[in-house]
């Protein structure tokens, strides 16, 4: 049994036992899947560990920067009270269509509003508006511009918030310092501003699983 068939059954195993799809999960993968959008979405068990990252925050506001389809966005709303509030910057007007579709079949589109445009243009409109400060910022989207995120996450969010960067480890060229590649050249930037920033004690972690060789890094926001 090769390497990758080998995390996908423990994926699988882990997924049946701890993170089981519903109704909606499943219709918003398949239509992720009838549009075209891209197979980048986390996983179950990613969407899961995201989902309790914000119930042991005990998050009632949270910024998702990366839509896609709004697969990710179901997981993290589904851990908000009631009256919580999540909102996703999405560059593709396209997906926003399909995630807000997702969004709403799964009866959460009273909690969650999907912005569209460049989140380098989102973010500072976001900021005039002078927003309750996020709990939870959850960056999945160009990494090229990672750093920026983690810059504006930290200008709207509060002590003790969290800041999650997904997809960090680029298939092991993040350690190649001498590279050009943008997405890399992007996830260095926001690794080295987590390790140098003195209000951001943060870590990265790398994964395996049905989305292959990847990681994601974790902050957590100081005084």
């Amino acid at each position: 049994m090769s390497d990758s068939q080998l995390w996908d059954d423990v994926d699988d195993y882990f997924t049946s036992q701890l993170a089981p799809d519903d109704d909606s999960l499943r219709a918003a993968l398949r239509e992720n899947d009838a549009a075209g959008l891209p197979h980048i979405a986390v996983t179950a068990a990613q969407g899961k560990f995201l989902h309790l990252l914000a119930q042991v925050q005990g998050a009632r506001n949270i910024l998702e920067i990366g839509t896609l389809g709004g697969y990710s966005t179901i997981w993290l709303a589904r851990a908000l009270p009631e009256d919580g509030r999540l909102i996703s910057l999405e560059y593709n007007a396209r997906h926003a269509e399909v995630a807000t579709r997702n969004i709403a079949r799964a009866g959460l589109d009273r909690i969650v509003e999907v912005r569209v445009g460049p989140a380098l243009e989102s973010l500072p409109k976001l900021a005039d508006e002078n927003p309750a400060p996020f709990d939870l910022v959850f960056i999945d989207a160009d990494k090229v511009n990672n750093p920026h995120y983690v810059e504006w996450a930290l200008r709207l969010t509060r002590t003790g918030s969290l800041i999650v960067v997904d997809n960090v480890v680029r298939g092991g060229r993040v350690v190649d310092a001498s590279s050009a590649e943008p997405d890399v050249v992007g996830t260095r930037a926001a690794i080295e501003l987590i390790a140098t920033h003195p209000r951001l004690s943060g870590t990265a972690i790398q994964t395996v699983g049905s989305k292959g060789y990847d990681g994601f890094a974790l902050a957590r926001v100081l005084a």
